[in-house]
């Protein structure tokens, strides 16, 4: 009777996983562009450039229905260069995003891996109407080079309540002997309501570096960024504001570090800044839309400021392929070095042209 007990029960669970529904999309972009860059110690560059709009890539994604509202997740997605062929990072395989967990419709989502931090979510999702590519990308101002992606990560992210929702991750440091140096905390408070979209975003780093040997620890101060951007859909052009608060060591991270310009004293990374951004989104026709913001940088501690301004325009040739053409230029003052770049360049001179092709499936 035992036996007969344990065969129905395992051929019940067979029955259930047999069941359980799964999927897995193999999704991308390929994007190219002719890129021209000016005003840098090098002179003029033309060239044609992977990812100008959006970085080419190439991803996996898969979901697994376990029952009662709960699902597995995952995602692998590559990084690679159109206009070679190669990877964008030497020696790596999914350097984007590779990460698993669960999600729930009732208690939201739990994923370990390499994934977006919700500061840099909240930048390209919420705040800039390029959506950090073209050469408008606000990445060319706000410090986005240590807040793009996080290794080791473990997120949370909140089911909508009412058009509110968060997200809460940790990234671990895994440096020996010192459980906190080298780790990142990030959050983020979103308000979705119709045309309105707020988000606050908060970002910690972990500067210390823990003993290795005879070598001694080093302590640092922490970086810390807040972000706080809104959107706002008038159906006739959409509104967009950010203002970014960045203070401590690694907060302000120079995207572009070849002093590229040629100073004689190279600018230096601002611990005590702030970031204001102006934009819109502008439709026109059926398939066309304008991009256009305004980006300033107020560096308190050097006073090496910069302001952007950008314009583009995108045309929509089908639900998945469309053309852009994009112009940005950066005023820098007393001697800041920031270049304009593309969702993967930094750029190396203060002003640069864009038009290309980007294709989704």
């Amino acid at each position: 009777m035992k036996k007969t007990l344990i065969a129905l029960a395992v051929l019940a669970a067979a029955g259930n996983l047999a069941h359980a529904q799964s999927s897995v999309t193999i999704y991308g972009i390929v994007d190219a562009g002719l890129v021209n860059e000016r005003g840098g110690k090098t002179g003029a560059a033309t060239k044609i450039t992977s990812g100008v709009g959006s970085t080419s890539r190439l991803g996996f994604r898969g979901t697994e229905e376990l029952g009662d509202g709960l699902a597995a997740v995952f995602v692998l997605e590559s990084g690679f260069k159109t206009d070679t062929g190669e990877s964008d990072v030497a020696g790596s395989l999914f350097n984007r995003q590779s990460f698993v967990g669960v999600k729930s419709k009732s208690a939201g989502s739990l994923t370990l891996g390499r994934q977006y931090s919700p500061w840099y979510n909240t930048l390209t999702q919420v705040a800039d109407p390029f959506a950090a590519g073209y050469s408008g990308s606000a990445k060319n101002l706000l410090p986005s080079k240590l807040n793009t992606r996080t290794s080791n990560t473990i997120l949370y992210a909140s089911p909508v309540l009412n058009g509110v929702s968060g997200e809460l991750a940790y990234s671990f440091g895994e440096q020996a002997g010192d459980s906190k140096a080298g780790s990142q905390i990030g959050a983020a408070l979103t308000l979705a309501n119709g045309p309105l979209n707020v988000r606050l975003a908060y970002s910690r780093l972990n500067n210390d570096v823990a003993a290795v040997g005879a070598t001694p620890a080093v302590t640092r101060d922490a970086g810390r960024n807040t972000l706080l951007a809104a959107n706002y859909d008038f159906k006739v052009a959409k509104a967009f504001f950010a203002y970014g608060w960045d203070k401590g060591f690694n907060s302000g991270a120079l995207a572009n570090t070849s002093n590229a310009f040629g100073y004689a004293v190279a600018p230096k990374a601002s611990t005590d800044s702030t970031d204001l951004l102006l934009g819109a989104t502008v439709p026109v026709g059926a398939s066309g839309t304008v991009l256009a913001s305004y980006i300033r940088k107020d560096d308190k501690q050097f006073n090496q400021d910069a302001t952007q301004w950008a314009i583009g325009y995108s045309l929509a040739l089908s639900k998945r392929s469309s053309v852009y053409a994009s112009f940005a230029k950066i005023r820098n003052k007393n001697g800041a070095g920031y270049t304009v770049g593309n969702a993967t360049e930094a750029g190396s001179g203060d002003k640069a042209t864009n038009l290309g092709l980007r294709h989704a499936f």
